[in-house]
């Protein structure tokens, strides 16, 4: 399929995946100046199973990718991610990614005869092309969440803990509860409800090496952190609190205690993501942790499709 001229769709397995990496960290940089994604964090999402089906890009002379989107189904949610370089086809390549994904989702939809509603995250403040394409198509603002850059190189201070709580390494045996937690959670992102994806998920983590603790107070788990580390750069990839421990530290707690971890494995800094329901006060990271840099991605939804 060519668009027009030398532009092309392709799938992103059909393509170099350093192609996808340098898109990834040249949007980044066009935005705020500094560029965190790496090459583990693009073969992250390039390996879910959904990718292959529900995953274009947009490229140019040369293989060159001028924008990527992928979407994933997440219980009665398609999570989505777009990706498109400002400039003389940021527009045109965004929108012409979008209807790909909605198309993709009717279908989806009438092949499991199930409305989804759409969402797309991880769009960076200051982007100057998804947010007005995004209206455009009828999406809306959603969320807005900070992602912070954490020096650790320092020594971390110790978790602070409830009375009778207790951090510890999460094993086979707790992936229901944790599990659970993941749909308690107050978090905005989208739910893996499916527990044998989430399950596998688990393990695929913990055969990478990657890092899954368990908070428990009194012997009852409240909380949860899942994270991975490859070539130093951390990257705390889910953290969830039950709604009735919110407001007692458990989200800071398990955010040092993860970080830790990740030191220990060799990371000199890490990536985290967190919204208001994963600490009750931001500003509490400032006095703990060594900030490097933080920054603001919105997540945006489709209308009418709640």
């Amino acid at each position: 399929m060519t668009p027009h001229g030398q532009l092309a769709i392709r799938r992103p397995a059909d393509l170099p995946l350093d192609s996808l990496v340098r898109l990834v960290r040249s949007y980044e940089e066009n935005i705020t100046g500094v560029a965190t994604c790496t090459r583990e964090d693009v073969l992250l999402e390039t390996s879910r199973p959904a990718c292959a089906e529900n995953s274009w890009c947009l490229t140019g002379p040369g293989d060159e990718v001028l924008a990527w989107a992928a979407m994933t189904p997440c219980g009665d949610v398609l999570d989505a991610a777009l990706t498109s370089l400002p400039g003389r086809h940021g527009e045109s390549a965004a929108r012409t990614l979008l209807c790909l994904m909605l198309d993709r989702a009717d279908e989806l939809s009438v092949e499991r005869g199930k409305p989804y509603a759409v969402t797309v995250g991880g769009v960076l403040h200051g982007d100057s092309v998804i947010p007005s394409v995004l209206k455009e198509a009828g999406f809306v603002r959603s969320a807005a969440l900070g992602r912070y850059d954490i020096d650790l190189t320092v020594p971390l201070l110790p978790p602070l803990l409830p009375d009778g709580g207790v951090v510890r390494q999460a094993g086979a045996e707790d992936e229901g509860t944790l599990h659970a937690l993941h749909l308690r959670s107050l978090s905005k992102g989208p739910k893996a409800e499916d527990p044998a994806s989430f399950r596998a998920g688990l393990r695929r983590l913990r055969d990478s090496g990657g890092v899954t603790l368990l908070l428990e107070v009194s012997g009852r788990p409240v909380g949860y952190a899942l994270a991975r580390t490859a070539a130093g750069e951390g990257r705390v990839l889910d953290l969830g609190v039950a709604p009735a421990f919110r407001g007692l530290g458990i989200g800071l707690a398990l955010l040092t205690a993860v970080l830790a971890e990740l030191r220990g494995l060799g990371a000199t800094r890490a990536l985290v993501t967190l919204d208001s329901g994963d600490l009750d006060d931001h500003e509490a990271l400032g006095h703990v942790l060594r900030i490097q840099g933080a920054r603001v991605v919105t997540r945006f939804r489709r209308a009418g499709t709640d």
